[in-house]
């Protein structure tokens, strides 16, 4: 019976432990990480908006999407006007400047709940191209039993690396360093941030799940034209201050011809380092002027990242090898 009352016990511990509150709580309480859209630790806001929709209940695909609102309104300040994702839409915001990654949050996305429970989520994703995203590891500790219902409630203590944590007003914010270097990510020169609608339904058939295979469970069905994320605005807490002695530069390091056979060239002088796509180094040259020839004779055939290191700064470009 001790045993017995021993191992209870355990499970007990076990369980409260696995489920345990472990992230923030929300906006005014103590520990909250929200971010009010006055705060004077904004320094600026998205300049650019695309929105792709989602239909307003992913279980009738071919239904009607979500239409509230227009992906400008995504643009600029908080405001509370927002556009509509639906379930599973995306939409990519970008920036006049980067965002960097520096000490503490690097940015912070808004959302309208009009309360600090009804949380409707959504993925987020950075890239410094354009074209590769990687995500934040997110984690829903909320319980996945019972589906929340269409106007349902979440406990924000339960949510990380979510956007729409937080009531209208005031921002989640995200800290690059949550997420893991490669080399196709420039995190001192982000200019695409992707947001992905979280379809709340625990149906396995269209469930969306955290970074630890968890179903995410948030307010579904909302068959209603404003279905889905509701994104108000991504305000910047750190960005690239362009200037003569910036070390940060985001143009192309003029790299030619691309795709390249048996050599190729770059518009600076500099030392450059060419990697794998898995971040392997595979050539390193020192270039003394843009007629300097690197020659990939040797590389297999496929992608490679080139990184040229300058007075400047680093510059990085993607190269496909023929």
């Amino acid at each position: 019976m001790k045993q017995n009352s021993l191992n209870l016990l355990l499970f007990v511990l076990f369980s409260l432990s696995v489920n345990a509150q472990s992230y923030a709580p929300k906006a005014g309480a103590d520990g909250s990480t929200a971010i009010h859209r006055d705060s004077e630790d904004l320094v600026a806001w998205a300049t650019g908006a695309e929105v792709v929709r989602g239909p307003q209940n992913i279980a009738n695909p071919t239904g009607p999407l979500a239409t509230v609102g227009e992906a400008d309104n995504a643009i600029g300040k908080s405001n509370g006007v927002i556009v509509s994702l639906g379930d599973g839409g995306t939409a990519v915001l970008t920036f006049e400047k980067p965002i960097v990654n520096n000490v503490g949050f690097d940015f912070a996305i808004f959302e309208n709940s009009f309360s600090d429970t009804f949380l409707e989520l959504a993925f987020v994703e950075v890239s410094s191209n354009g074209t590769d995203y990687f995500r934040f590891p997110s984690h829903s500790q909320t319980q996945t039993d019972t589906q929340v219902g269409g106007f349902g409630s979440i406990d924000p203590t339960y949510i990380n690396n979510l956007a729409g944590k937080y009531r209208a007003s005031y921002g989640t914010p995200f800290d690059l360093d949550d997420i893991t270097d490669n080399v196709l990510l420039n995190k001192n020169a982000i200019t695409h941030v992707k947001l992905i609608d979280v379809i709340g339904t625990i149906d396995p058939a269209y469930a969306s799940y955290d970074s630890y295979g968890n179903i995410v469970n948030d307010p579904y069905a909302t068959p209603f034209p404003s279905s889905g994320f509701d994104l108000d605005a991504i305000g910047v807490l750190k960005q690239v201050t362009l200037g003569l002695n910036d070390k940060t530069r985001t143009n192309a390091l003029g790299l030619y011809p691309n795709p390249a056979t048996s050599q190729l060239y770059v518009s600076k002088s500099g030392t450059v380092t060419i990697y794998s796509v898995t971040g392997k180094l595979v050539l390193k040259q020192l270039v003394s002027n843009k007629a300097t020839p690197i020659s990939v004779t040797r590389l297999n055939s496929g992608v490679y990242i080139v990184k040229l290191t300058t007075t400047e700064g680093v510059l990085t470009q993607k190269l496909i090898k023929n």
